[in-house]
């Protein structure tokens, strides 16, 4: 006879850690996140329910397939994933588990989440990241972007951490590791933007208008050599 641990029904929906990709769709109108491993050719949205990935037509997660979200219990535990060469660029996610789940030592497998916080790491040069930007790899339909300051962007397609939580949308938050406290009980600083959000709001913008007049001042430079001479 094979016994079974009894049924939970916790009060309040468990929460969990994991790291993900975050991904801009092509047109740059929606943000959200690919997997690191089983499911990574997936893209998701904060709000999301699980499929089985190899196409069964069960319910995930199955307690015989390996099907479902997953997480671990542990922050600690999902940054430690962190310090692998490939998964450097990922981001650390603080989720809510939804729906049925199946309850491991490390963690849990479950049907349904929602993206609470997004923790994006440093720039690779070390800088406290302003935005994400193209990585230089992607899924079909989707870009794969990377933590950068505002020197590193460099023309690519980005978008300030902020801007990345709008498109995203569903309360997502996003914020830059490490990120600066704001000071209590500022009645000047909105609810929504904290001085890491306006900080990298304000790199951004400034970075694109550097690449902007860069770009300026060389079509003058153009035009003045290619311009008719006065005889």
């Amino acid at each position: 006879m094979r016994l079974r641990l009894p049924e939970e029904r916790p009060t309040e929906p468990p929460t969990g850690y994991k790291i993900a990709h975050p991904v801009l769709s092509q047109d740059g109108t929606r943000a959200g996140f690919t997997g690191v491993s089983l499911g990574g050719a997936l893209p998701y949205g904060v709000l999301a329910d699980a499929s089985c990935v190899y196409g069964l037509r069960h319910r995930a997660p199955h307690r015989r397939c390996d099907c479902g979200f997953h997480c671990v219990h542990d922050r600690a535990a999902a940054e430690a994933l962190l310090c692998t060469a490939e998964h450097r660029t990922a981001v650390l996610l603080d989720v809510t588990v939804l729906g049925r789940y199946l309850r491991f030592e490390l963690g849990f497998r479950y049907a349904r989440q929602r993206v609470r916080t997004a923790t994006v790491g440093a720039c690779s040069c070390g800088t406290v990241a302003a935005a994400l930007a193209d990585a230089g790899w992607g899924r079909p339909g989707w870009r794969a972007l990377a933590p950068s300051c505002a020197g590193c962007l460099r023309g690519r397609t980005a978008v300030s951490l902020a801007g990345f939580a709008r498109l995203a949308g569903e309360g997502l938050r996003v914020v830059a590791r490490p990120a600066a406290v704001p000071a209590p009980g500022d009645p000047f600083l909105p609810e929504e933007l904290g001085v890491p959000e306006l900080a990298a709001e304000a790199a951004l913008l400034q970075a694109r208008l550097d690449w902007f007049q860069s770009q300026l001042a060389r079509l003058g430079q153009g035009g003045s050599d290619g311009g008719p001479q006065g005889g």
